[in-house]
């Protein structure tokens, strides 16, 4: 497969800002978890969300289903897409496991790197991992689980053309997390993580503790009221969060 189709929405990043962030949305989801980061992030940070082959207006295209190949082609887009402004990536659940490994890739590289990365709702250690068998679970049985997790909005749990439409995605994303094994890799930019208190795939009460191990400048983790789906509700603070320390660390950097 190739890097055809629009990775990133909006497809232009603005021209104004001083600092990029590309944004990587959870199993199943795309660019719409990330609608608000626009409207809450300070006007110097220019923010991209990826949609994954799949879904929305990449809908016609085969979905990954192994997580390396979807990194690889995820590397060659991001690599395409960068000019010489600093940039940084966010990620959520399975959109954390790829910004950690494009970070990690993109630093053995020795090209250009992120300055910073966030993670949100994951965890190398201590986290749950999907099976073969759950991401071919029955669509009702699905359905009840996605529920419980708040993963989508509630008008598409009734809608039987929006399932149609979200569930083959998320099974697909489902096998790309479940094939990914930790080997205890970690970064040397900056790292900050995020989670909410009562995520219930949060299978270790440590489980966000390990971060610290994964760079030697750990920013520290944040936590909030909620489940996995913590950030729909503290977006405007989990922004103001990340950019403030986004700002110190190109700041620091053009010193």
């Amino acid at each position: 497969m190739s890097s055809e189709g629009n990775w990133f929405h909006p497809v232009e990043p603005s021209p104004d800002a001083s600092i990029r962030l590309f944004l990587l949305p959870h199993a199943g989801s795309g660019a719409i978890i990330y609608r608000d980061w626009e409207r809450l992030l300070p006007p110097d940070i220019t923010p991209q969300a990826v949609t994954l082959p799949g879904r929305h207006n990449r809908r016609e295209e085969p979905t990954y289903e192994n997580f390396w190949p979807l990194l690889d082609a995820l590397h060659e887009a991001v690599l395409n897409e960068l000019d010489d402004r600093p940039f940084a990536f966010f990620g959520h659940c399975l959109g954390a496991q790829l910004a950690f490994r494009l970070a990690i890739r993109m630093e053995e590289e020795g090209g250009p790197a992120p300055v910073m990365v966030g993670m949100s709702g994951w965890s190398p250690i201590g986290f749950f991992k999907p099976t073969e068998e759950q991401s071919r679970m029955p669509e009702d049985e699905l359905v009840e689980w996605i529920k419980k997790l708040g993963s989508f909005p509630a008008e598409v749990y009734d809608n039987p053309e929006m399932l149609a439409l979200v569930v083959p995605a998320l099974r697909a994303d489902l096998r790309v997390a479940g094939d990914y094994d930790d080997d205890g890799a970690g970064v040397s930019c900056p790292l900050a993580s995020y989670g909410g208190r009562s995520d219930p795939l949060q299978e270790a009460p440590d489980a966000m503790t390990h971060w610290a191990a994964r760079t030697p400048a750990y920013l520290g983790h944040n936590e909030y009221e909620g489940g996995h789906f913590y950030i729909d509700t503290h977006a405007q603070a989990v922004t103001a969060h990340f950019a403030h320390r986004l700002q110190r660390t190109v700041a620091s950097l053009a010193r």
